[in-house]
């Protein structure tokens, strides 16, 4: 294992994605199963993430999941990829980290993104507009700011006040900025757009303040890793994404991941398949000796100290195994064969 790799935490994002021929409640209970397989085997932290009114992905309450995947895990630190601020006040959501960390002291992250929702209709029924998000360097001030008990208002977050929650920015166009000056860990993807990604890192550096949050620049690298015992199976995991992105493109919703083997018998047409060949390229898969390699790029490339995953496909048990196969490529503790 080079060293590199070695020396980079690995993470997992679970999205919590609906399934052809399975219900929303059943892929929440998935997401708290995967967390307790990837802390047996080593993972660094396990994030779960927000969408309102998106038929494909049943996670829209991230601070109530993340309390369920703590509840259900001993050791592996816990978050959000992320809580979208925008749509919420900032004093509801330093409670709600505060009520986390409380219940699970040292082992909660909280992740936080600009975005807003999907839709119009989505972004009315939360009452909030896209102009919401312009305002996010503001909203994340005032966040951090109830759990050092400096808010103008008079008011305390309880039981925030005071506790310590790692914060992390969500890095999306202008999100590099906003966390460089917050001085706060910054989380980018996706792997696929490697120039874009790297502007983001570079601009991230270049502006960083050290805080009490970080003293120096933290960059997490997220995307999609698929690691199979074929480069064929490995491409298999990415087809219902690929292929879910190409339907949202198209038809304007965003469905649940259908089985692989029906996405390849469909016809497609000319703008469908362009956009599901792209969803298709620029990914991290192969075989672990094929993903070593290029985890390694990435990393040099970058110079991230985090791989976050974020890996969705229909095959559940496939996905397990590729997180299995990518714990061996680490070298994480817990992917040592068992005795």
């Amino acid at each position: 294992m080079s060293s590199v790799i070695a020396s980079a935490r690995f993470s997992v994002l679970d999205r919590s994605r609906t399934r052809e021929g399975h219900s929303g409640p059943e892929a929440l209970r998935d997401t708290v199963r995967l967390a307790r397989e990837v802390e047996r085997l080593g993972y660094h932290r396990f994030w779960v993430s927000e969408h309102h009114g998106v038929p494909g992905v049943a996670g829209s309450a991230p601070t109530v999941l993340a309390a369920a995947v703590a509840g259900a895990t001993r050791t592996i630190r816990v978050g959000t990829g992320g809580v979208m601020l925008p749509n919420h006040r900032p004093l509801v959501v330093a409670e709600q980290f505060g009520v986390l960390e409380s219940l699970f002291p040292g082992r909660v992250d909280m992740g936080l993104g600009r975005s807003v929702g999907f839709t119009d209709g989505v972004r009315r029924a939360l009452g909030r507009g896209k102009g919401d998000a312009e305002d996010f360097a503001a909203q994340l001030e005032e966040l951090l700011g109830w759990f050092r008990g400096t808010s103008p208002t008079g008011v305390h977050a309880r039981p925030a006040e005071g506790l310590t929650v790692p914060p992390f920015v969500l890095a999306m166009g202008e999100g590099a900025a906003i966390a460089a000056r917050a001085g706060l860990p910054m989380v980018i993807g996706d792997l696929r757009d490697r120039d874009r990604m790297r502007r983001g890192i570079d601009r991230y550096r270049e502006l960083f303040r050290p805080s009490e949050w970080a003293s120096e620049p933290y960059v997490v690298v997220s995307g999609t890793v698929a690691v199979a015992g074929t480069p064929e199976e490995a491409r298999r995991l990415l087809v219902p994404e690929a292929w879910s992105m190409a339907y949202s493109r198209t038809h304007g919703t965003f469905p649940p991941l259908p089985p692989a083997e029906r996405v390849e018998a469909l016809a497609m047409t000319a703008k469908e398949r362009d956009l599901y060949e792209s969803g298709l390229a620029g990914q991290l898969a192969g075989t672990e000796e094929e993903v070593a390699h290029g985890l390694e790029a990435v990393l040099k490339d970058t110079g991230a100290q985090e791989v976050l995953v974020t890996t969705s496909t229909h095959d559940r048990e496939a996905l397990l195994d590729s997180y299995r196969r990518l714990a061996v490529v680490a070298g994480l503790d817990g992917s040592a064969p068992r005795r």
